[in-house]
This record gives structure tokens, sequence and C-alpha cells, in this order.
């Protein structure tokens, strides 16, 4: 089996990589992770790291804050070595700046929490097999960069998933959320399941119960199909 340090930035002190930590564990990777916001350094290079994620968060890429800028120019790095990358709502949203794209709120102030059907492109198809419905918690979207490619598409934020480079990829959507992440953010955010596009609490539990184990299954063929940059490098 494939091991190797695998880079998680996220960024609250009680966040956790969810189940895509827990599928990285199964699969050998041991996971490193940083929390550049309470002044965690990130690494000059990749060179000790087969892959990075940056997760989601509260905050916005549009905020000015000096460790958002950094984080974002940061992305470089893994860029720049052709090593995997994977941003992670608030992370896409990372990606998509850092290619020079905007990020923006929804002209009708329409947000996407709980499970939302995506569609997947010619592309996105061509790749893989999609879940139908995905869940999400964001309140904004990225715009389709040039010289990306787009996976996947939904009617609120077209920009659902896409890909650059060699091993870039940038996911609006949270397949790495479980069980007791539902649960934490379900109630520490209860007013944000009243927004216009919200799904209430108990109809994104009953929606779980539907579309989670597509969601899952979903998310260990995409890991093993963006693990295969570093799995060929590890090779060589």
């Amino acid at each position: 089996m494939v091991t190797g340090k695998i880079l998680i930035v996220l960024h609250q002190e009680h966040s956790s990589p969810g189940r895509i930590g827990r599928f990285l564990i199964e699969r050998g990777y041991e996971l490193d992770i940083r929390r550049p916001r309470f002044d965690d350094p990130l690494p000059e290079t990749m060179r000790d790291h087969a892959g990075a994620i940056i997760f989601g968060g509260p905050m916005s890429v549009n905020d000015g804050d000096a460790w958002i800028r950094r984080e974002i120019d940061w992305i470089g790095v893994p860029l720049n070595e052709d090593k995997p990358f994977l941003g992670v709502c608030l992370g896409a949203q990372m990606l998509t700046r850092h290619l020079g794209g905007r990020v923006s709120r929804h002209e009708a102030g329409t947000v996407e929490i709980g499970y939302w059907p995506i569609e997947p492109t010619a592309e996105g198809r061509s790749l893989m097999s999609w879940p139908s419905h995905v869940y999400h918690w964001h309140n904004e979207g990225s715009e389709h960069v040039r010289g990306t490619r787009l996976l996947a598409t939904g009617s609120t934020f077209a920009n659902q998933a896409f890909t650059c480079g060699r091993a870039a990829y940038g996911l609006q959507f949270h397949p790495e959320v479980t069980y007791l992440m539902m649960n934490r953010w379900t109630t520490g955010s209860e007013e944000s399941c009243k927004l216009p596009g919200a799904q209430d609490r108990a109809q994104q539990f009953s929606n779980r119960c539907q579309y989670d184990p597509g969601m899952q299954q979903w998310l260990h063929r995409f890991l093993d199909l963006w693990l295969t940059p570093a799995m060929a490098i590890a090779a060589e």
C-alpha cells in the first residue's frame, strides 16, 4: 500500500477532516493537520507530502484577513509541483481566487444548505459516475475560471466541481461530512437553516438516509482518482 503524508488544512479549532480523513487513513496515509488561521506554518515545498487538502469554514475568501491571503497564495506550492491538491467548499473558492477568478454571493441572496442535486458535465462523466445529490453548506460560489475544466454543475451555483492542471480539484460541496458533523452544524448554525435555499434540520437528516450512501461510494472512487498522481510519483 502506498503511504505518505497528506497535508490537511483546517480553519477552526474543532474542525475535522471527517470521513475524507478516515478514508485516507484507511488507504495508508498519515494526516498532517495544520491550522494557518492559528499561526500553523504551511510548508515551502510539498517534498514531504503526497498531497494537500484545504477544507471549509464560515469565513469568506473575500475577507481581508492576512492569513486568508497567505493561504490563497500558498496554493501555488502544490500546483507548481504537480502534487495532488483538493479544495473543499472554502478551499475550492480559494483555488478559484488563486487562479484569478471571482467568488461571490448569489445575486438573489440564495444559499445552498442541505442535499441538492448536481449534474456532471460530459468531462465529469468521462472521469467517473457521480451521485445525484450532495451535501452543501455555503452562501458563496466560484465563477468558472478559464483554463479550468468544469466537472459538475448545479442550478443555484453553477461551478460545483472543477479541475485544473495535473492533479488539482475543487469541490463546492462537502463529501467529508459525517453524521456527527451534521449534528454539530445544524445545531450550532440553526439560523442558517432558515435562509432561502436552505433545508431545515429534519429535511437534511431525512435526505441523508437517501443520498449519503451514494456520496460515500463516490468519495471512495474520487479519492482513488485524486491520489493517482501521488501513486505514480511514489512508484518512480
